[in-house]
């Protein structure tokens, strides 16, 4: 039976460009039918497109994909991940933008040897700058913070004659229907804000 070539494309999100991938692909003759795509974080394996793929492989099948950051980002995960494709289910990978990483290549103990080590620096280098990233997320955010940028919704305003709105609805002069559309509030701001305005009035 004739061994199959399969390439694997990852980005982080749905508006990230994948046609770089695809580019590095291209010259490699994978049937379409055998590049699958997944939008979304490397930070584990859970990911339909690559469960996919992995189903449909076996032995001696060989995996393309263009760099160690695209199989996935975190260190443990990514080696534990290409010793079951290539110990246990008998797959060969290349990656395509390190040639050392080629299990096509040197499968006598030296290059095994030298396989490993590679793998291990580029899957650390990977997850590292996952943690990197995260970390500059944080501290850009606290950044804004600190300059009074808010995120998340906007701030539903009180509406100045909010004491009033209260009292007539107090009065059951007001349904709370009628009270929650002239504030422009959802039924749980309302009470929030009504706490706060009580708390206020001691």
């Amino acid at each position: 039976m004739k061994n199959n070539i399969y390439g694997y494309i990852r980005v982080s999100s749905t508006d990230q460009n994948e046609d770089r991938q695809v580019d590095a692909l291209r010259p490699l003759h994978v049937p379409a039918q055998n590049i699958y795509l997944d939008k979304q974080s490397g930070k584990d394996f859970r990911r339909p497109a690559y469960r996919r793929m992995v189903r449909r492989m076996k032995k001696d099948d060989l995996l393309y994909i263009k760099s160690i950051d695209r199989l996935g980002r975190d260190y443990e995960e990514i080696q534990n991940q290409w010793r079951f494709l290539t110990k246990e289910k008998g797959i060969d990978i290349c990656v395509l933008d390190m040639p050392l990483l080629d299990t096509r290549r040197g499968k006598d103990l030296m290059g095994t040897f030298l396989s490993d080590i590679v793998l291990q620096v580029l899957s650390f280098v990977a997850e590292n700058e996952r943690v990197n990233i995260r970390q500059r997320q944080a501290e850009g955010i606290a950044a804004a913070k600190a300059r009074g940028v808010r995120f998340g919704r906007p701030e539903i305003e009180t509406p100045d004659n909010f004491g009033e709105i209260v009292r007539r609805w107090e009065q059951n002069r007001l349904s709370f229907q009628e009270v929650t559309r002239l504030c422009g509030m959802s039924q749980a701001t309302f009470y929030r804000r009504l706490r706060e305005y009580r708390l206020r009035k001691g």
